[in-house]
């Protein structure tokens, strides 16, 4: 110190590693984003923070007094120096330490004395008259706002609290920089001290990424332990580019292949310079629109010949132009065809660095320093290279837990329904909620399957577990029921059926799962229900009053060998009946009963007139917020009956001359529904399978014909045995009814019934499409 400095040197100790230090290099906070709007956001300056603590200028600051000063750019050093001055109430400087000459643009009997306002960018260089009208303005509110930071600083010591602030100042060597300036208030004894003020500049260009040690602390220590177990990949480069700027370079863009992010492949090849490339980060440390102009963010391209950046994906090793002459940069801005990246490469100083993993190259770096600042050299290639092997290892377990994590949520996606069918009285809205973060691949699944003469089968699920496993096991349970759909199979039998395949499942992979299976028949409004392990599904009457259904509980699908049973319902017309996983009613915070209790609270009065939607909604309230809840499924199905006018009904004796009578009674109906043109068929059709039904069986014949989305023919009778198609012989005098059947119509079946069988089959009405709700030919 200088001028009685003396006095207070042990002030100067009390303050630790800050006292008497000509330059501090401490790790620079890390560089701030690019918002929107194209400004620069830094973390806040923590007022009285250490030279450990804060090695760049923020962007905006607010000072302990008030006063806010905005920074001309981003602060471009990873080290700094810091000045310690003594000051009085009025801002004089009294003292300072034996380097502030050598740094500031004052002599060392220009200093004391001195205003700290004195300091601020051009404040003691003339008026603000000098050089043109706009220069003038600018320069007049620098000076402005260095006052009025300073008035800050001061108003601070006065009310004997610490400060801080930004201002711009002027160094030796020439360079205009930002300086974070912090003011500890002071009590200095026969002295005029008030505060001592450390002023925070950041190195000059000559003096940036000269110290190896600093680089490989801040870029391979502090990174890699910053980012830990990371596996997004965008938030992965953002942090690698951070590392490299500005404690490497001044500019950095990380490029990988496309084939790597668009279709996650790697190159079945060695390094090949002209892969295509997505640039997916950029990053520079002052504000100049060019850079994102000329290297713009998601860029997809391919580098021409004869560049460095080609040269690194051609070679896989790391390439380095120490000084970039202006015919370089001019030649590859011609081959690029990009003109602005000749100004912005000429003089520059550049090195490519390869992202190799497990032998295959993924990218690479592209590190900038600009003119003014120390080349690239050897050392640099060594650090480089090992920040670069330690980055390829991060970026492909992110790009391989991508992978399998998008792979994961395709197949479960992709066995979950796309659409769901059902009669045009029924309604069906559903909701599938994966789990948490934690729990994004999970086994419940829903099915609505129309089914012939005005059926739909409505099923849940819930395969146990989580995961890739869950989502296989759950795709063929969902294939197992569109099979079991197709034939016919009663609820019962089933989830009978489904049972004996998780059996058969577990013996190789031990699983279990459980399901509810309805069939609503909207021709007569009865339901039929069956469920294995699963919670007994909600019917919610017309009046809004609500029950949990009494049906038969069963084991768990793949556990035990206990037998299902079914239960039939009659449904009123506008009922709502809810499906629905343990998950939506079920976690570790509540019990069970509460929230079945929930669940029914929301299906009270006035629901069944509520848009499904709405339902559906209200029924996931709430849910999003356990961040470690299950995966949820929710089927919702308002039920009514076909109108009277879509089908007709007859019972005829068991006799042969019913077969003539049930010809005669068709051409009514069908009529009335304007198909008259299908009358000849329909009656040909209707005359075998009576026939069936009279030879076969010994109760009364009931025929049924349903208009929906199809002309079907039902004939019931009390005999259990299915018919069976099979190839008649030349001297057969029967076994063609079948025969004549499948070829006259769309689509045939057959199912059993509580007290015999149904036969039915199925005509496409004309101009209709294909009947893609109705199951295809057994």
């Amino acid at each position: 110190m200088t001028s009685g400095m003396s006095a207070k040197g042990s002030a100067l100790g009390a303050n630790g590693p800050e006292s008497g230090v000509l330059q501090n290099r401490a790790p620079a906070p890390r560089t701030p984003r690019t918002a929107a709007d194209g400004t620069r956001r830094s973390r806040g300056y923590k007022a009285g923070a250490t030279s450990q603590e804060t090695g760049i200028a923020e962007t905006q600051e607010t000072s302990a007094g008030g006063i806010t000063a905005e920074s001309s750019h981003p602060a471009l050093a990873t080290s700094v120096r810091t000045i310690i001055l003594g000051i009085d109430y009025d801002g004089r400087i009294v003292q300072h330490d034996r380097n502030a000459p050598q740094i500031l643009a004052r002599e060392p009997e220009e200093l004391l004395g001195a205003q700290l306002s004195d300091l601020t960018a051009g404040a003691a260089h003339g008026s603000a008259a000098q050089g043109s009208a706009a220069q003038g303005n600018s320069h007049a509110v620098r000076v402005a706002d260095g006052v009025a930071a300073v008035s800050g600083l001061l108003e601070a010591i006065r009310s004997d609290r610490e400060g801080s602030a930004m201002l711009t100042i002027d160094t030796r060597d020439g360079y205009r920089t930002e300086a974070v300036v912090t003011v500890h208030p002071m009590r200095a004894g026969a002295t005029n001290l008030a505060a001592l003020a450390l002023l925070r500049i950041p190195a000059p260009r000559a003096e940036r990424f000269i110290d190896p040690a600093l680089m490989r602390k801040l870029m391979l220590d502090d990174t890699f332990t910053r980012i830990g177990d990371t596996l997004d990949i965008d938030h992965l480069a953002r942090e690698l580019i951070d590392a490299l700027v500005p404690h490497f370079c001044n500019a950095g863009d990380l490029l990988l292949l496309e084939s790597l992010i668009g279709d996650d492949e790697l190159p079945s090849h060695g390094p090949d310079g002209s892969l295509p490339l997505r640039r997916i980060a950029l990053l520079h440390d002052r504000k100049d629109p060019a850079w994102e102009a000329a290297f713009p963010t998601g860029e997809i391209l391919r580098y021409p010949a004869h560049t460095p950046y080609f040269q690194c994906m051609d070679t896989g090793a790391p390439v380095l132009e120490a000084t970039i002459s202006d015919v370089a940069a001019s030649k590859i801005a011609k081959a690029w065809r990009r003109r602005p990246v000749a100004k912005l490469l000429s003089g520059a100083s550049m090195l490519m660095l390869p992202l190799i993993a497990r032998g295959t190259m993924l990218g690479f770096f592209a590190c900038t320093r600009q003119e003014g600042f120390r080349r690239f050299d050897a050392y640099d290639i060594e650090i480089g290279m090992d920040f670069a092997a330690r980055a390829a290892v991060f970026i492909d377990n992110a790009r391989r837990f991508s992978r399998e994590h998008a792979t994961a949520l395709t197949l479960q996606r992709s066995m979950l329904p796309t659409g769901l069918s059902y009669p045009s009285s029924v309604e069906v809205k559903h909701r599938y909620l994966p789990g948490s973060k934690l729990i994004e691949v999970g086994g419940d699944w829903y099915e609505s399957i129309a089914l012939p003469g005005g059926r739909v089968a409505l099923v849940v699920g819930d395969v146990a577990g989580h995961g890739v496993r869950a989502a296989v096991t759950m795709g063929r349970l969902r294939t197992a029921i569109h099979t079991l759909a197709m034939l016919e199979l009663a609820p019962a039998e089933s989830l009978q059926q489904l049972d004996e395949l998780m059996h058969t499942l577990g013996e190789r992979e031990p699983h279990f799962a459980t399901c509810a299976y309805a069939v609503y028949d909207a021709v007569s409004g009865e339901c039929e229900i069956a469920v294995a392990g699963h919670l007994p599904p909600l019917l919610v009457h017309p009046d809004g009053s609500n029950e949990l259904l009494d049906v038969p509980p069963a084991p768990p699908l793949g556990i035990g060998d206990g037998e299902v049973e079914s239960r039939q319902f009659k449904i009123e017309d506008g009922s709502l009946f809810v499906l629905y996983t343990d998950g939506l009613v079920e976690n570790k915070g509540q019990d069970i009963s509460d929230g079945l209790a929930r669940l029914r609270g929301i299906f009270g009065p006035g629901s069944p007139t509520r848009p499904l939607e709405d339902l559906c909604k209200a029924t996931l309230d709430g849910v999003y917020s356990d961040h470690q809840r299950d995966d949820i499924a929710v089927l919702i199905a308002r039920l009514r009956r076909l109108p009277e006018d879509c089908y007709a009904s007859w019972t005829f004796a068991p006799k042969l001359t019913s077969v003539r009578a049930a010809r005669s009674v068709l051409a009514e109906p069908l009529k009335r529904w304007e198909l008259e043109d299908l009358i000849p068929t329909t009656e040909l059709l209707v005359s075998e399978l009576v026939t069936n039904a009279v030879r076969y069986s010994r109760g009364d014949v009931t025929l049924r014909l349903v208009n929906e989305r199809a002309l079907v023919c039902e004939v019931l009778d009390n005999s259990a045995a299915l018919p069976r198609l099979r190839q008649a012989s030349g001297d057969d005098e029967n076994g063609r009814g079948l025969q004549v059947v499948r070829q006259l119509s769309h689509r045939w079946g057959a199912r059993r019934t509580a007290t015999g069988k149904v036969v039915w089959c199925a005509q496409q009405l004309p101009g209709a499409g294909l009947m893609d709700d109705i199951p295809p030919l057994h």
